[in-house]
């Protein structure tokens, strides 16, 4: 089901609290119950969290190189797939997280919280932030500052967070063996083993398996993407080029 018909009701019994509870409030009119005493989030509070949580990462980035461009808006639309009926719901928890006191650390910290066993999923959370923030070909110094930040609130180490970011931008960092995850002194076969393991975690199937909401899948296909560029890469580098996957 689409994330977009549960938002506008959803604050009467959101689970989760803390600033991405506020936001859903204050979409609805008013603050959401903070149910956070230990009461579990359902299945549902969480893939509300989980959206509302990443547009207003989204908003808080967007406002860290101070312009938001055309081309991030659309790179936004194509990581949500936002329906017409629901754009000003969404405008409006992306103005409302961008006027809020909270430091974007706070809604980077209440995702964690609620994911930190769904390591993959906090990969995707970086991975839909960095698609709108490269969208207009460049990682402005401030945004790689939040997203760098972001990586650390989540428990991400530097190379984990350059294997998210070399997905997206190639820097002077950039390793194809640190996309695929894998040693330079691993054997052709071992390298063959781990990327056909990455193509098969990283298929829109298991991103919804995850909990990933629907809108957000089509990231998959750019990650897919780098993978396949790095293990190329690598594959023409050891005079792999015209082997078979």
């Amino acid at each position: 089901m689409s994330i977009w018909g549960k938002l506008t009701g959803a604050a009467a019994g959101l689970a989760v609290g803390g600033p991405i509870g506020a936001l859903v409030g204050g979409l609805a009119g008013h603050l959401a119950i903070d149910h956070s005493n230990g009461e579990a989030a359902s299945d549902h509070d969480k893939q509300v969290a989980f959206t509302v949580g990443v547009i207003a990462l989204g908003a808080k980035m967007a406002k860290a190189d101070g312009v938001v461009t055309k081309d991030e808006v659309h790179a936004f639309k194509e990581v949500f797939k936002v329906p017409k009926g629901e754009a000003d719901n969404v405008a409006r928890i992306f103005n409302l997280a961008k006027q809020d006191v909270a430091g974007y650390e706070a809604y980077a910290r209440q995702l964690d919280r609620l994911f930190h066993d769904n390591r993959e999923l906090l990969r995707d959370v970086m991975d839909g932030l960095f698609h709108i923030a490269v969208a207009d070909g460049i990682l402005h110094p401030k945004e790689e500052e939040f997203l760098a930040h972001v990586a650390q609130e989540f428990g991400f180490n530097e190379q984990e967070y350059l294997r998210i970011k070399g997905r997206h931008y190639k820097c002077s960092k950039y390793d194809p063996y640190n996309i695929l995850h894998v040693s330079p002194l691993a054997s052709d076969t071992e390298l063959k083993s781990q990327y056909h393991k990455l193509v098969s975690e990283n298929h829109p199937d298991r991103l919804m398996a995850r909990g990933v909401p629907t809108e957000f899948v089509d990231i998959a296909t750019k990650k897919l993407a780098a993978i396949n560029a790095a293990y190329e890469e690598i594959k023409v580098a050891r005079g792999m080029a015209h082997s078979v996957h």
